[in-house]
């Protein structure tokens, strides 16, 4: 089910020219209404195209205003329930409503290093200019490829 922004809670990321949900959608479908011409609320953000959102919860999860919402499918979340994600800087609280009324919640780490320290080539062989024209991959030594050499893309 595709998210949707609740305009009560939205503050436009204070009219910054890119809100939070802007930057972090993997589809680029959030959207900002300056002026109200496209929803009738001025400095809101919005899901522009909701059949196309890939339900990844990335804007859910970085709303400063946690106004932004994902109506969850029946089998996880029975009508009228909600689950509700809050991403600190260490953690990520899952609320969970049930239709009953009764909440649980659950709490993550979403860090096992400090924020800055990956280092994500460092284990990688050095950059060799020269092999740019022979075929491979970047993990693979050229001894390391199995079968039919000749059948490897070749640009």
């Amino acid at each position: 089910m595709p998210t949707f922004v609740r305009t009560e809670k939205c503050d436009g990321c204070k009219g910054q020219d890119k809100t939070a949900c802007m930057y972090i959608c993997p589809h680029d479908l959030m959207k900002l209404d300056k002026d109200g011409s496209e929803t009738g609320h001025a400095m809101k953000a919005f899901n522009q195209e909701p059949e196309q959102c890939w339900e990844c919860y990335s804007c859910i999860k970085i709303c400063p205003q946690n106004a932004i919402e994902c109506r969850a499918y029946a089998d996880i979340v029975p009508l009228g329930g909600s689950v509700q994600p809050l991403r600190g800087s260490d953690s990520i609280m899952w609320t969970i409503k049930f239709r009953n009324g009764t909440m649980k919640r659950f709490k993550f780490p979403i860090r096992t290093t400090p924020e800055g320290s990956i280092e994500p080539y460092a284990d990688k062989p050095a950059v060799n200019m020269d092999d740019l024209d022979s075929p491979g991959l970047f993990t693979l030594k050229q001894s390391d490829l199995k079968g039919d050499k000749s059948q490897l893309i070749c640009l």
